[in-house]
C-alpha cells in the first residue's frame, strides 16, 4: 500500500511540475510579438495583379496590425479571410511561428477571358470560373469576347458561371457558361491560342470569330460540338489554306454545318 501510494505522489508531483511548464510556456509566447513579415506572391510576369506591397498597403487600409503586435493580439483567420475576399488573390495562407515570423503565401488568380457587355461594361472570368473585376494595376492579356452579353457583375459575381449554368432561371438567359467553355478550350489549345484572339456574339446567340490572320470572320454558331468545329477549322487552314495559300481569298468560313466548312469569296 505504502508503495502505491508513493507511486500516485510521484505522479501528482510529475502532473504539477508538466503543468506548471506548460502554464509558463503559455505565458511566455504571448508575450512575442511579431518580428518579421514574409510575405511571397506568385509572380508568373503573366499577371502580376498584386504584389508585396500591394498586400502591405491592403493590410494599412484595413487598419490591420502586424510586425511589432503581440502574436495574441493578431488573428490569423481574419487575416487570411481578408486576403482571400481580395478581387484579385484566389488563395492566401497565413501562418506564424514560434519566435514571431508571420508568413503569408498568396496565390494571385488567372484571368482567363474579359468580357465586354453591350453597355460597355468590362469584367474578366478567371480558371476557376467565377468573375473578376478590372484592375487600375494591370490589364491581362486574354482572349477578349463582347457583342450581344447583357449581364452585368454586381448581379452575377457572387456566383461561379459553373453555379451560374445550374441554375434554372440564370442558365436561360446566360451567355457565361458558353463563353467560359469556349475560352477554356481556345486557351489550352496551343494552335488555337495564339490564332483566335477575339470572340463575339451576334443576335442569334452564335459565336463569331476573328483570326490574327487571314481577314475572314469564322461563324463558329452555338457553343456545341465545340472540338469537332475547331478540329475542322484546324484540318480547312491545314489542307485548304496551306497549300493553296489563299489566306486572303475569304470573307467568312462557316463552321454551322455538319461534316463540312462553307466559305464566302471576298
Amino acid at each position: 500500500n505504502y508503495k502505491k501510494i508513493l507511486i500516485t505522489v510521484l505522479w501528482i508531483i510529475a502532473l504539477s511540475g508538466l503543468m506548471a511548464s506548460l502554464a509558463f510556456v503559455s505565458k511566455k509566447e504571448t508575450k512575442i510579438v511579431a518580428k518579421q513579415l514574409e510575405i511571397n506572391v506568385n509572380q508568373t510576369g503573366e499577371n502580376d495583379f498584386v504584389d508585396e506591397d500591394d498586400i502591405k498597403r491592403y493590410f494599412e487600409e484595413r487598419n490591420d496590425v502586424i510586425l511589432n503586435a503581440e502574436l495574441k493580439n493578431i488573428d490569423i483567420n481574419s487575416l487570411e479571410k481578408a486576403l482571400n475576399a481580395h478581387p484579385a488573390i484566389e488563395n492566401a495562407d497565413l501562418s506564424v511561428s514560434v519566435n514571431g515570423d508571420v508568413k503569408i503565401d498568396v496565390l494571385q488568380r488567372t484571368p482567363l477571358v474579359r468580357v465586354i457587355t453591350m453597355s460597355g461594361e468590362s469584367y474578366y472570368i478567371d480558371s476557376q470560373s467565377k468573375l473578376m473585376p478590372l484592375s487600375d494595376k494591370f490589364t491581362a492579356r486574354v482572349l477578349v469576347v463582347n457583342g450581344h452579353i447583357y449581364e452585368p457583375f454586381i448581379r452575377r459575381n457572387m456566383y461561379s458561371v459553373k453555379e451560374i449554368s445550374k441554375n434554372e432561371i440564370f442558365s436561360e438567359v446566360s451567355m457565361l457558361d458558353d463563353i467560359y467553355e469556349m475560352a477554356t478550350y481556345i486557351t489550352n489549345d496551343s494552335i488555337l491560342n495564339p490564332l483566335i484572339q477575339q470572340l463575339s456574339i451576334n443576335a442569334e446567340r452564335e459565336f463569331e470569330m476573328y483570326p490574327s490572320v487571314g481577314g475572314h470572320k469564322i461563324i463558329f454558331g452555338e457553343a456545341k460540338d465545340i472540338a469537332e468545329k475547331f478540329q475542322k477549322l484546324k484540318l480547312f487552314y491545314n489542307e485548304g489554306l496551306n497549300k493553296t495559300d489563299n489566306w486572303n481569298k475569304y470573307a467568312i468560313v462557316n463552321l454551322k454545318y455538319k461534316n463540312q466548312v462553307v466559305c464566302t469569296k471576298k
